[in-house]
């Protein structure tokens, strides 16, 4: 018998982890400043939590210049897409339990 919680992903298991997440999977790409703004999150702590995501190769990190400006871009991953679905559905799953 497999846990109820065997599919839950820890890397998703941050608020602002998951926020980051919800965006990508119903968005094409997000910038910093949108998930910034969205999340309300810190410089900091979005940068730390989007390499962590990226790391796990969740999501793909796009840095380029507009005009002289930088900006880095998001988007998830088929592999990050796939593993998000896992886990909303093991989130429903757990609360029809």
């Amino acid at each position: 018998m497999s846990s109820i919680i065997g599919n839950i992903n820890k890397a998703f298991d941050h608020r602002i982890r998951l926020g980051i997440m919800s965006i990508l999977v119903v968005n094409e790409y997000a910038d910093f400043k949108m998930l910034k703004e969205l999340l309300g999150a810190t410089d900091g702590n979005l940068a730390s939590h989007t390499k962590a995501l990226e790391k796990s190769e969740y999501i793909l990190v796009e840095k380029s210049f507009i005009g002289k400006k930088p900006n880095t871009r998001y988007s998830a991953t088929k592999k990050g897409r796939e593993a998000f679905k896992k886990h909303v559905e093991a989130i429903e799953k757990l609360l029809k339990q």
